[in-house]
């Protein structure tokens, strides 16, 4: 296997995640509301105030810095893993159902956090044992 395929989908796994979190923190793009009275404006009016997004965004940040840099990816991989399956469960139970996992932002995460999961399958091993 390329050593430099992992540093590549690191980084890149890293950007998506690292710019999602600073639009949403520095208040650089105003979000379009979702329809009123749908499951996700219910959602977004629950936990919006609360401060959740914002603490979900820090670990967003944080994870993506970490997963950039080689040697602590699988640190970064350990701190996205619920904010990915958060996501995809948004999608899924909120979203437009099973039809909404085949958008493309969605399924570029999936792919490249799955082969850096794959990649660095030896280190994750000792936490199931």
């Amino acid at each position: 296997m390329k050593k430099w395929l992992p540093n590549i989908a690191g980084i890149l796994l890293g950007l998506l995640f690292v710019m999602s979190a600073v639009v949403v923190l520095f208040h650089l793009v105003k979000a379009p509301p979702p329809p009123e009275g749908s499951p996700a404006a219910m959602f977004f009016g629950a936990f919006g105030p609360t401060g959740y997004f914002t603490f979900v965004k820090i670990f967003e940040l944080v994870g993506g810095l970490l997963v950039m840099v080689p040697r602590l990816r699988n640190l970064g991989l350990l701190l996205l893993g619920p904010v990915i399956v958060n996501i995809v469960a948004f999608h899924v139970l909120l979203g437009g159902g099973f039809k909404d996992l085949l958008d493309p932002m969605l399924l570029i995460i999936l792919a490249l956090s799955l082969y850096l999961l794959w990649v660095g399958r030896r280190s994750f091993a000792c936490l199931l044992n």
